[in-house]
């Protein structure tokens, strides 16, 4: 049977569920949670106006629940330099749009179950083996989602861990992301609702006392950091988690391929991730659709190849900028400090850089769809 089996059911997994339907191949979901649980995703995610195009494709875009990113105003504590990334610059409505993690997964379910696509709750599957499905019945298996499994993973720790919760401020966002880079780390307020989306970044030595505080002295160190544009008037519950560069030189295999937080897991500095893994799995969907049309077995070594090459310059492209920055931005060397103003300042002077650098943070390093 042509069909794929997609282990992990989040939004990932379901998005190249509905993507491989479109090309007629199908597919099955197992989930090792129940529905449910999948369902109680707190994350908030920053998704591209590119990824937003492809949910829009799929017919899954949560349009009521998703707020607008129309300027990205991006800063650097006590150095000179700083530049605003505008949509109507571009001629678009939006840069990006922020969307509870849960919106998005119901809008996805409803289409799962309205396509009647089969998703196996409570299905833990044993990634250590090769090949754990029968290639009889698939023949193709897709780690969408979770830890790498094998051994072919590399990981850069950071050293620091996000804390992230929703923040209140005295003046309404007005549709502005706002990226901020500190001494302690950078900090991301993303305009969610009426409210911020936070993920501030800190080091391993401080995060948990961070964490720790009660929201007033928690509402000072946020001040502390960002400066006078914004008064912080309340804080939701906070968690956190560990920062890291995981990812598999080579996302496919014989009869697998690899996606998501499986495939590679990036810094949340400039929101790539998911964008990211939203692109391979529109690429994945589109290569496994001409050679299905064309009669080639699903997992063809020379199908998941020339994917895999056409992912290669946006995959690592995502991965050495998310990089870059933490190391540009966390370095206080003088020179180093300098460079970094001069290139903010740069982009603030030259609408063509400008350019540049936000329709590859909107589409990858394809610049366009």
């Amino acid at each position: 049977m042509n069909a794929a089996a997609i282990v992990g059911g989040g939004p990932v997994g379901m998005a190249l569920a509905l993507a491989l339907q479109r090309q007629g191949i199908r597919a099955e979901i197992f989930e090792a949670r129940t529905r449910a649980a999948v369902r109680q995703d707190a994350r908030v995610l920053a998704l591209s106006e590119g990824a937003r195009l492809l949910l829009d494709e799929l017919g899954v875009w949560p349009q009521a629940a998703a707020t607008a990113i129309e300027t990205i105003h991006i800063s650097h504590q006590g150095r000179f330099g700083r530049t605003c990334l505008r949509a109507d610059e571009l001629g678009l409505a939006s840069l990006g749009w922020v969307v509870a993690a849960r919106d998005l997964i119901d809008a996805l379910d409803r289409a799962i179950v309205a396509t009647a696509i089969d998703y196996h709750e409570n299905s833990k599957i044993d990634a250590d083996a090769a090949n754990v499905f029968d290639a009889q019945t698939y023949a193709l298996t897709a780690w969408a989602e979770g830890q790498a499994p094998l051994d072919v993973s590399h990981v850069r720790d950071f050293e620091q861990q996000a804390i992230v919760c929703e923040v209140h401020t005295a003046a309404p966002h007005r549709h502005i992301a706002w990226e901020r880079f500190t001494a302690d780390g950078p900090m991301a307020l993303l305009p969610c609702g009426d409210a911020y989306s936070l993920v501030l970044v800190c080091a391993n030595a401080q995060a948990a006392a961070v964490k720790a505080l009660d929201e007033a002295g928690f509402l000072q160190v946020l001040q502390q950091r960002f400066g006078t544009r914004h008064r912080f008037t309340a804080a939701s519950p906070r968690y956190a988690f560990p920062l890291s560069l995981r990812y598999r030189n080579r996302p496919v295999g014989a009869r697998q391929v690899w996606l998501g937080n499986a495939a590679q897991t990036l810094h949340p500095v400039a929101g790539q991730g998911f964008n990211l893994a939203l692109r391979d799995v529109w690429e994945l969907a589109q290569r496994l659709g001409q050679a299905h049309s064309q009669g080639e077995p699903l997992g063809a070594a020379s199908t998941l190849s020339a994917y895999a090459e056409g992912r290669r310059v946006d995959r690592w492209g995502a991965m050495s900028f998310t990089s870059l920055l933490v190391d540009l931005f966390g370095n206080d060397l003088p020179l180093l400090s300098q460079a970094r103003g001069a290139g903010l300042l740069a982009l603030d002077l030259i609408p063509a850089l400008r350019s540049f650098v936000a329709k590859r943070m909107i589409y990858g390093a394809r610049g366009g769809l």
